[in-house]
């Protein structure tokens, strides 16, 4: 049976450039607005027949780059509906720091952070201060915003406020009762994204961002694409290689997704990540005289655990009309798990709520993860929906949840994570999303015969587990690269030695021999 997991318990892999923080001209198409009325009925399922390159008018559009800051700024057309490829379009915008060296220039390499739902957009100009010299004297650096995202024809599904009732209280699901009502709201909540977007809702799915790319690598003259993937990017660069063997150039998956694996596989290894994350920030928090969790792990665990039960029963004060409830807890935790130079933000949220018993750091923390300003409420992009939505037209669909496969989901992601397993298994999944993808990719057969593909894994990253780049490279045939390390993804924020590899494959060939570590 397919079973489509929890939202909550689905990719939770943060777009690179956030965690890393923490520590234009166009042709005459029919634009889509969300006033455009369509059948909101489910679309069929299956794959569909690819279109051919070349097979839309998109591909003849030619880039107008205008200054944005230090950077260059352009906007493209892409079909709304890949199945219909001169049909009704949406803009994807783009931008690009541009090749330090005319003589060293070997093209452009595209870029995407994770989510999904990140912003290339915001990557690009951070990506140009932490990239390896070589990289940026050789290519032009191009991000974009996916279909949906951000400054690209986006998602919308509603006001702050009810975007805030969605993903911000706590959605145990103990009886049918209880699912049945996590449903309905998931229902709700699809419909006013209907409501606000029209017709994009239907049309955010990977396969789709991943045909939109190969525009992009038209649009800028170049025959194959180059391109660096964090996280869910890898997913996209995957996803394009099954799609264009033959328009692979230089590849590079970091932090690897494999979106092949059963859901259940991909749950328990995320949560059986956090955990280890989650406990390697313990030992390291209590070698320091300032830990506020006392004894050893098996205290620390269960002292932090019952900080998450007090917050299910009586959220901390927060200084805001949100307290901080059990889901704002964990979303504070997990996002200081992502690399261990935040760690330190992680130990003064909970000095602050053992010492005062209120949680005003975490919920900043939380915040962060959400992309929510702390004082105003406001979201600050939409890739807390748009992940939602791009998330729930991968899924393949399958049957109907019960609450007896929820307890036994439970009861899996306790068994993975003692401390995080009740949150895994906590809100609605995609059962009551009324769309999915026209185009599912379930195979990598095609990408397997794509040359020049380097996946990275880093040995402790919680978010896509060094497993899954193992398992990826294998289903790729691509060369893995190993960081021997914390936190998730590792080019640009580990060190030298994966610079170095990563460089030397992209700019000069040299493909490190597969098992390297660094």
């Amino acid at each position: 049976m397919n079973r489509r997991v929890p939202a909550l318990a689905r990719l939770v892999a943060a777009s690179a450039v956030a965690v890393l923080v923490l520590a234009a001209c166009s042709p005459d198409k029919t634009q889509v607005s969300p006033s455009d009325e369509a059948d909101p009925a489910p679309t069929a399922s299956g794959t569909a027949a690819p279109p051919a390159t070349g097979a839309s008018d998109v591909y003849d559009q030619e880039l107008q780059w205008s200054e944005c800051g230090e950077l260059e700024c352009a906007t493209i057309q892409v079909p709304l509906d890949w199945s219909e490829p001169d049909g009704d379009t949406i803009e994807v915008a783009l931008n690009r720091h541009p090749a330090r060296s005319a003589d060293a220039r070997l093209g452009s390499l595209l870029i995407n952070p994770g989510g999904p739902g990140g912003s290339g957009l915001d990557l690009t100009e951070y990506f140009a201060t932490t990239a390896g010299d070589d990289l940026l004297d050789a290519y032009d650096v191009v991000g974009f915003d996916p279909r949906g995202v951000g400054a690209s024809t986006p998602v919308q599904c509603g006001t702050d406020e009810e975007i805030d009732a969605f993903y911000l209280p706590d959605t145990l699901i103990e009886t049918q009762d209880d699912l049945d009502a996590a449903n309905a709201r998931a229902a709700d909540f699809a419909a006013n994204c209907r409501v606000e977007s029209g017709a994009v809702i239907e049309n955010v799915d990977t396969v789709s961002a991943a045909r939109d790319m190969d525009v992009i690598r038209a649009a800028v003259g170049d025959e194959q694409l180059n391109f660096l993937g964090f996280s869910y990017g890898t997913q996209l660069g995957a996803t394009y290689a099954e799609l264009y063997p033959e328009n692979v150039g230089r590849l590079v998956l970091d932090g690897a997704v494999d979106f092949l694996l059963p859901s259940i596989d991909q749950a328990r290894g995320q949560a059986e990540g956090f955990e280890n994350a989650l406990t390697n920030f313990l030992r390291w928090c209590g070698e320091r005289d300032t830990c506020p969790l006392d004894g050893g792990l098996d205290a620390q665990k269960s002292q932090l655990s019952a900080m998450m039960e007090r917050a299910l029963d009586e959220p901390y004060d927060s200084g805001t009309e949100w307290g901080v409830n059990g889901n704002l807890f964990v979303y504070g935790v997990v996002v200081t798990l992502y690399d261990e130079a935040s760690w330190p933000f992680l130990e003064i949220a909970l000095e602050e709520v053992a010492g005062t018993g209120e949680a005003a750091v975490m919920y900043e923390l939380a915040n962060f993860y959400l992309d929510r300003d702390t004082a105003t409420g406001e979201y600050q992009t939409n890739s807390t929906w748009a992940f939602t939505a791009i998330g729930c037209l991968d899924e393949v669909p399958g049957d109907t949840w019960t609450i007896d496969d929820v307890d036994e989901f439970r009861d899996a992601m306790v068994e993975a994570s003692p401390t995080f397993g009740w949150w895994f298994a906590s809100g609605a999944g995609c059962d009551e999303w009324p769309w999915t993808a026209n185009e599912h990719v379930t195979s990598l057969e095609a990408a397997a015969t794509a040359e020049q593909m380097l996946v990275i894994g880093t040995t402790n990253d919680p978010a896509t587990p060094y497993w899954w780049s193992e398992s990826l490279a294998e289903r790729l045939d691509a060369s893995l690269l190993t960081y021997d390390g914390e936190g998730h993804t590792a080019y640009g924020r580990s060190n030298q030695c994966i610079i170095d590899a990563v460089d030397g494959f992209l700019v000069d060939g040299r493909m490190p021999d597969s098992g390297t570590q660094c």
